[in-house]
């Protein structure tokens, strides 16, 4: 019994620090020195370009957004925007409205039922379908992305140019958070965002890249798929989908998108809650691809899996450690574990008293992120009713 409990311990723990720590540090061994895509596009010779978007409510944003559209170095005669509004009840109609006057490119769909993100996806989906042949479907290139995520210059372009090659049936944009404030986690969530691109760039010069961020990336419109009902992370099921068809899914890092994420958390821990909850939906759908015992399966399960089965594995520490008490090394591993899954009352107090602690604050996010997956966990095998969602908390 001590021998399996030690093994549990042991193991659990080194498949933690496989997905956080091992992990990266492989794949900067075995794609460190790569290149990635060089069969690239020039600004002279490029596709056409639709950009989609769901919304619902975003009047504090949806102008400056545009504006980082029209203001785009790509070629407006090459440019498509859609817009689907998910039965918004404030301005953003009339403000999207106004741009569509002026700009013939830009079209709104306002839906009058909620739909759901995935829901409006799906009906841009059947519209794609309706005005476009199959064979210029392969030619046209989408941008799917968020309302509150800004285009820089050269975004577009740096996104479109890697569609030269036929291999490549996906892009992930790079983005980083405009609204950093020390009293909250944007930091701590920047750090993380950070850290995530970097991974997705190393996986990138495979074509391996395990989900695009849904805030921003291009795809080739013949992969874009119809969403199963109620999904709540279509973007990884898109990003999957490409996968399984054995296509390259790449990360741009010139392509950049600035998000203003919250600095609340309670705000981020519902969106986490969320994001949670769609990563067991995909794994239902996408767990065959563990199977296949390839690269990507290997990434997959390293950088996916392993993370979503985190709480189990830190609760198989704890436990374990637990009945290993008379042990000096496992008191010593049970303190630290009491010590970790106590940052968020320490941070909580200290924000009380005005101290800010970047490495607790890290710890505490840390925390957060897994008892989300709990919580995400719940939500998941309690059924998902719908997918319609509320924009979260803008900092604007």
């Amino acid at each position: 019994m001590t021998l399996f409990l030690v093994i549990l311990f042991f193991l659990s723990a080194g498949l933690i620090f496989h997905s956080y720590v091992l992990y990266p540090l492989i794949l900067q061994w075995m794609n460190g020195r790569k290149q990635g895509n060089n069969n690239v596009y020039s600004q002279d010779d490029l596709p056409e370009l639709l950009i989609c978007m769901s919304v619902f409510n975003e009047q504090k944003v949806i102008q400056q957004k545009l504006e980082s559209i029209v203001n785009t170095s790509y070629p407006l005669a090459k440019l498509k925007v859609w817009i689907g509004s998910d039965n918004s009840t404030d301005q953003t109609n009339e403000i999207i409205q106004a741009y569509a006057l002026k700009y013939s490119f830009i079209k709104l769909f306002a839906f009058t039922n909620r739909n759901g993100k995935s829901g409006v996806l799906n009906k841009l989906h059947k519209q794609l379908q309706t005005e476009y042949s199959p064979a210029a479907l392969k030619k046209l290139v989408l941008v799917l992305t968020d309302a509150n995520v800004f285009f820089e210059q050269e975004t577009l372009f740096e996104l479109a140019k890697h569609f030269k090659n036929p291999l490549v049936a996906q892009v992930g944009a790079n983005i980083l958070n405009s609204g950093l404030r020390e009293d909250g986690i944007s930091i701590q969530e920047q750090s993380y965002i950070q850290r995530e691109n970097y991974i997705k760039h190393l996986e990138g010069l495979s074509g391996t890249m395990q989900g695009a961020f849904g805030a921003c990336y291009a795809l080739r419109a013949s992969y874009f798929p119809e969403i199963p009902a109620n999904f709540l992370m279509e973007d990884f099921y898109i990003s999957m989908h490409v996968l399984e068809a054995k296509q390259q899914a790449v990360f741009e890092s010139k392509a950049i998108g600035r998000e203003d994420v919250s600095n609340e958390v309670a705000e981020e821990f519902k969106r986490k809650t969320r994001i949670s909850a769609g990563n067991f939906q995909n794994l239902r759908v996408y767990w065959p691809l563990l199977l296949r015992f390839d690269f990507n399966a290997f990434c997959f399960l390293s950088h996916k899996v392993l993370r979503w089965i985190t709480p189990l594995l830190m609760l198989f520490c704890l436990l374990s450690s637990l009945l290993l008490l008379r042990f000096t090394l496992f008191k010593i591993f049970v303190l630290l574990q009491l010590l970790l899954f106590s940052t968020p009352f320490i941070d909580l107090l200290m924000k009380r008293l005005d101290v800010h602690s970047k490495s607790i604050r890290l710890m505490s996010y840390f925390v957060m992120m897994n008892v989300a997956l709990v919580n995400g966990l719940k939500m998941y095998l309690s059924g998902v009713k719908t997918n319609a969602w509320t924009p979260t908390k803008r900092n604007v």
